[in-house]
């Protein structure tokens, strides 16, 4: 069996067409298309209709490709940025009249499991009671759990693209003041879900997403092309030091330090200071680098469940926008 899924992020529409047949979700093909949606879409601002546009494409693309890989019509899901905008059912229903893909959003905790989800399979059993941390564009998502499944998950709006509009829009290096008020402004969000966690005391951390992919290179971690079975891990120390180095430079500069690209050097200081704020507030002194995240969760929900899981999670995105900050959804403490 052949699937595919389409994930529209805050900076790129990813596809990924895998084949299932033995369990495991194995990638046969992957493609992007680089829409900076951050950059147009402002926190609490509608997505504009020239954005928009460059979406639709998008998806008919990856639909296209899909189709010509085999696999069904794609699982097609939108993070934060569209999830959190005004108009966001107006950009769901113009995309899915206009390319046949239905598109949807996800609540926060659902991503939050399905990252988990995906986190669990690719570490094994073996890992014992785990922490997640991910950081979107959009949303920072955090869960914990001894199971398949989390126990605990939480989304919050400490994406790093999003941040970066609201903390660091007017000065390029940041000011030190700017930089505090960040932090502040995490440690209050955080402070909450990261005692949860802590309380916890998970065995093992781990964090995905892009942008931790590319602190841990910056901070000393085997580059991609190493593949991805090579352990790789981020230290917090390290992280502290980075942040250092990231702060000292404009946005354009970041892009010759090595692990950050040039798409993703304006969001990389804000990025490194929820990791680090995270980390800390957690107790965790290094999380382990892993390579799967939502997608694979997915695909991995499919194999496992079925399709009837998603045909239910989908219909969510048919309610009222929920305000920020993304519900909490904590599962009674055990032990």
């Amino acid at each position: 069996m052949r699937i595919s899924v389409v994930d529209v992020g805050s900076n790129t529409v990813r596809l990924v067409v895998a084949d299932t047949a033995g369990g495991v979700p194995l990638p046969v093909h992957t493609a992007k298309w680089r829409l900076r949606l951050s950059d147009d879409v402002k926190p609490g601002e509608p997505v504009p209709a020239e954005a928009v546009e460059r979406l639709v494409g998008a998806v008919t693309e990856a639909s296209r490709t899909a189709t010509r890989w085999g696999a069904a019509g794609p699982v097609a899901f939108a993070t934060a940025v569209v999830r959190s905008a005004p108009n966001r059912q107006d950009v769901l229903d113009t995309v899915r009249e206009r390319t046949g893909v239905d598109l949807c959003t996800l609540p926060g905790e659902v991503e939050a499991e399905l990252t988990f989800l995906a986190a669990r399979r690719w570490m094994g059993w073996r890992s014992g009671p785990l922490a997640l941390l991910d950081i979107g564009g959009g949303s920072l998502e955090l869960a914990f759990g001894r199971g398949r499944l989390p126990d605990f998950a939480v989304s919050l709006p400490l994406g790093a693209s999003r941040l970066t509009h609201e903390f660091f829009a007017h000065h390029d290096p940041p000011t030190t003041e700017q930089l505090r008020a960040l932090r502040r402004k995490v440690r209050h969000q955080l402070r909450d879900a990261a005692a949860r966690i802590r309380w916890e005391g998970p065995r093992l951390a781990v964090a995905t997403s892009r942008t931790f992919q590319q602190l841990g290179r910056l901070c000393g971690a085997p580059p991609g092309r190493h593949g991805p079975f090579v352990e790789r891990q981020l230290h917090r120390a390290d992280l502290g030091t980075a942040i250092g180095r990231l702060a000292a430079l404009p946005a354009a500069e970041r892009a010759l330090l090595p692990g950050i690209s040039a798409p993703r050097s304006g969001q990389s200081l804000a990025g490194a200071l929820v990791g680090h704020t995270a980390m800390k507030l957690v107790g965790i002194e290094s999380v382990t680098i892993c390579p799967w995240a939502i997608r694979e969760g997915i695909m991995l929900r499919h194999i496992e469940d079925g399709a009837s899981w998603w045909a239910e999670i989908s219909r969510r995105d048919e309610e009222p926008a929920t305000p920020e900050p993304v519900p909490l959804r904590i599962a009674a403490p055990t032990g």
